[in-house]
């Protein structure tokens, strides 16, 4: 159990999303199914036997204490990691590991615990990065800014500041991040992401270290992104308030294992989620 996620089941007045109607989202298929993962780093266990699915077009949340292997888990999704055991059904295609490359280049982008922006870059920059794996232009020709290159830039910058649109920060479009507050630096790190146009969005702790508003605000911007472009969202957040009501369906892992995974009320009232979790039963 831990003090952060108790203090934050006993919030009943703070919620985000909670107007939102929940048969908006058309679920699809199983999309992504990992099958009987294990990860082990030496003699450590980062995770043990866990085999979830997740489908399209659904929000689903990876909660559990820290350390129970909720970062190697999305590691392990987009191939940072390469599990010893279990395989990655993506798509319909069966993959024992997941390679890096691949991974962005099939449909599947991440935000990361700890923000990681090109901070001497601007707003705009740091999105455009997000669009690398589109640009088909070599490398001559963008160091000449000449004929299809430039047409193919112009392009992609329109998608760009479509990006900074729907994230409201055409104010800071110019501003290098290094100088922005951390709420706006997670929403470029949002930005970027999106620019890759992803079919699953993988976010870590996306409203970790953010004040209400701010957390109110990501919430839009998440449940924006699943309802208006249509993307699969696999998330980590340790507010339980924020998880409980966005989240179409809970995973819990605890030391690396699964000990939870079902709609936020099975989760709620899960006593093994609430001894090693949550901290207070369901009412």
């Amino acid at each position: 159990m831990t003090e952060e996620a108790t203090m934050q089941m006993n919030e009943p007045d703070t919620h985000f999303g909670a107007d939102a109607d929940p048969d908006r989202r058309k679920i699809g298929p199983v999309i992504l199914d990992l099958k009987n993962i294990s990860l082990s780093f030496g003699g450590v266990k980062a995770l043990t036997d866990i085999s979830f699915d997740v489908k399209q077009h659904e929000i689903r949340a990876i909660i559990g204490p820290n350390g129970a292997g909720k970062s190697s888990m999305l590691n392990v999704i987009n191939g940072v990691y390469r599990p010893q055991l279990g395989e990655i059904i993506y798509r319909g295609e069966h993959r024992k590991n997941m390679d890096c490359h691949a991974a962005a280049k099939s449909g599947i982008a991440r935000t990361f615990q700890n923000i990681a922006l090109f901070k001497g870059m601007t707003v705009l920059d740091n999105i455009m990065t997000g669009r690398n794996l589109k640009m088909k232009s070599n490398f001559l020709m963008q160091a000449l800014y000449w004929g299809p290159a430039r047409r193919e830039e112009i392009a992609h910058r329109v998608k760009a500041e479509e990006i900074i649109d729907f994230l409201e920060i055409q104010a800071i479009r110019k501003t290098p991040v290094g100088r922005l507050p951390y709420g706006l630096q997670k929403r470029v790190e949002l930005g970027r992401a999106l620019a890759a146009e992803p079919e699953i969005l993988l976010l870590d702790e996306p409203m970790a270290g953010m004040n209400v508003e701010e957390k109110q605000d990501m919430c839009r911007f998440i449940l924006d992104v699943n309802d208006q472009f249509g993307t699969t969202i696999v998330l980590i957040e340790h507010d339980m308030g924020v998880v409980m009501d966005i989240s179409d369906r809970v995973v819990v892992l605890d030391y690396g294992k699964k000990i939870g995974d079902g709609t936020p009320d099975d989760i709620r009232c899960n006593q093994d989620v609430i001894n090693a979790y949550l901290g207070k039963a369901c009412e």
